[in-house]
């Protein structure tokens, strides 16, 4: 079992920058991988980016061309935690972000391939 806590969502002006972060906890191997995951309302929930949490694949983060260039996956494996910095942000950014998890060591941005889920965290951008 894995499990994650998403914090640091907020209200931001458009062009400003939030960075959140997910705690993982629980029982998990090398082939975890994390993924950032929004739904915004009345929208499907949608990938942003996804890593592998311990080198599987490098450490190479695979993104959505949407936040391409704005938006950076990271993550510090001494404190259990991956973050998502999000920059230049948009009205359009605005949703609840949700990191999960799997451990097939691979990539992965359809929903249904992340077995663990946080609770979500709400970012807003406007003015």
């Amino acid at each position: 079992q894995v499990q994650l806590v998403e914090s640091g969502g907020g209200l931001v002006q458009p062009g400003g920058s939030l960075r959140l972060s997910c705690v993982a906890s629980g029982r998990f191997f090398s082939t975890v991988t994390i993924g950032w995951f929004r739904q915004a309302p009345g929208k499907e929930r949608e990938i942003v980016g996804t890593i592998p949490w311990i080198a599987w694949g490098v450490g190479i983060t695979d993104y959505a061309d949407s936040v391409k260039g704005r938006f950076t996956i990271s993550r510090d494996n001494a404190k259990n935690t991956v973050y998502l910095q999000m920059n230049m942000l948009k009205p359009e950014d605005t949703a609840v972000y949700y990191c999960a998890a799997h451990q097939r060591g691979t990539y992965g941005r359809r929903v249904e391939q992340y077995d663990y889920w946080g609770q979500g965290t709400q970012v807003t951008v406007s003015s």
